[in-house]
């Protein structure tokens, strides 16, 4: 077993910390920080609903063990210097970061990727992966370099389920054992600097934030693509969906079916979906 590392966590959600710590631990190694990345850009305000969420990061804080929420990369590297951690591991961080601070841990950082990359390189491979209907999820553990996603493989694994009715639950229950295994064989090989194979050079695609676009449904489409485009949005919240025009009414769509059932008819570029939950669009929507 390497010996043990003092290890920096970045991620988004109590339950993520908890599964990146509980596997740390396992493999001899110590989590001395959490980062909580509080708005998806540096620089810039907080995001909607990121109080909460530190709230119940904080919540379920483990004794001893700090919590940074930084508002810059540059801050993020002053305070992590202070730690003089060996490892940064990040699961759910949508920064760039820069040389700087990729070079304050004494081993460098690793990303865990929802993806088998080079797919879906970016901020939304889950989000890209339902936009395209998917059948599965791969998942990655790389490390990190100025690119985005584009470091050396230590740890890679295909065939993570995507239900239809899919949401961050149902996903995490698949997600979470493949992360703790994939973890710990990364965490084997990260002392050594030759370990992590390069990413292939072709099957490179991109997945970036959504366009303002995607939130209107064009019924020029197929079935199948608005469909996702609902599953997408349901995926993101309960109470989200793209807007469609009704019977002459702006609808916002949260939920739909490719078979026939109760629900308003909806025709596509080659065949129906029935509009199965929705909300009728207002001036503050």
């Amino acid at each position: 077993m390497t010996d043990g590392m003092r290890i920096g966590l970045i991620s988004f959600g109590a339950a993520e910390f908890a599964t990146l710590r509980e596997t740390c631990v396992d493999s001899g190694h110590d989590p001395v920080i959490y980062a909580y990345s509080r708005s998806m850009r540096p620089r810039t305000t907080t995001d909607e609903g990121a109080a909460q969420a530190a709230g119940r990061i904080t919540a379920a804080l483990p004794a001893g063990t700090d919590l940074l929420l930084p508002g810059s990369s540059e801050g993020l590297g002053a305070a992590l210097r202070g730690y003089a951690i060996d490892l940064l591991v990040c699961y759910g961080f949508s920064w760039r970061l820069p040389r700087s601070v990729l070079r304050i841990p004494r081993y460098g950082a690793v990303n865990i990727h929802c993806s088998m990359l080079p797919k879906y390189r970016g901020p939304a491979p889950v989000l890209w992966a339902i936009r395209n209907g998917d059948p599965h999820l791969g998942m990655t553990v790389h490390r990190m370099n100025e690119e985005f996603d584009a470091g050396p493989v230590l740890a890679q694994q295909d065939g993570i389920p995507l239900p239809d009715e899919v949401t961050p639950e149902n996903l995490w229950t698949g997600l979470s054992p493949v992360l703790r295994s994939l973890l710990t064989a990364a965490l084997e090989r990260v002392p050594d600097p030759c370990a992590g194979e390069p990413q292939a050079a072709d099957g490179v695609s991109h997945a970036g934030l959504l366009e303002p676009e995607f939130s209107v449904v064009d019924t020029a489409k197929t079935a199948r693509e608005v469909h996702n485009q609902v599953r997408t949005f349901h995926f993101m919240g309960p109470d989200l969906g793209p807007v469609a025009v009704v019977d002459g009414r702006p609808l916002k769509v949260l939920r739909t079916s490719l078979t026939a059932a109760d629900g308003l008819r909806l025709d596509c570029a080659d065949a129906p979906v029935w509009i199965t939950a929705s909300e009728p669009v207002t001036a503050n929507c």
